[in-house]
C-alpha cells in the first residue's frame, strides 16, 4: 500500500525541539516532496512550509529562523525539524508529497495520517 507514515510527534517544553518525519512506502518509482501543514484546534489547516522540486522553500512568517525542512531522496523522507518551539506552534502536523506509484506509472498526491505536536508553557 502506498502511503505517507508520518513520525516524530510529541510532548515537548516551550524552547525545546522535535523533528517531524514523513517516509514514503509502497511500490513507487519517485518521491516529490512538497511540504509540512499544521492544524490546531479549532483553526483551518495552515502552510508551514512548502518546497519546490528545485530546493525553493517558503515559510511560513510565524516559523522563520526557527523550522526547517529537509530531504533523504535515498530513504524516500523528508523531515521537519522544528526548534525554539512555542505554545503556539501545538497542531497536528501533516506532510504532503506527489508519488509516482510504479503500478500505474503516475502521480498522485498523498498526505501523512497526521503527528500530534504539543508545546507545553
Amino acid at each position: 500500500q502506498v502511503q505517507l507514515v508520518e513520525s516524530g510527534g510529541g510532548l515537548v517544553q516551550a524552547g525545546g525541539s522535535l523533528r517531524l518525519a514523513c517516509a514514503a512506502s509502497g511500490t513507487i518509482f519517485r518521491f516529490n516532496p512538497k511540504g509540512w501543514y499544521r492544524q490546531a484546534p479549532g483553526k483551518q489547516r495552515e502552510l508551514v512550509v512548502t518546497i519546490a522540486p528545485n530546493g525553493t522553500t517558503t515559510y511560513t512568517d510565524s516559523v522563520k529562523g526557527r523550522f526547517a525542512i529537509s530531504t533523504d531522496n535515498a530513504k524516500n523522507t523528508f523531515y521537519l525539524q522544528m526548534n525554539s518551539l512555542k505554545p503556539e506552534d501545538t497542531a497536528v502536523y501533516y506532510c504532503n508529497a506527489d508519488l509516482l506509484r510504479i503500478a500505474d506509472r503516475r502521480w498522485y498526491e498523498y498526505w501523512g495520517q497526521g503527528t500530534q505536536v504539543t508545546v507545553s508553557s
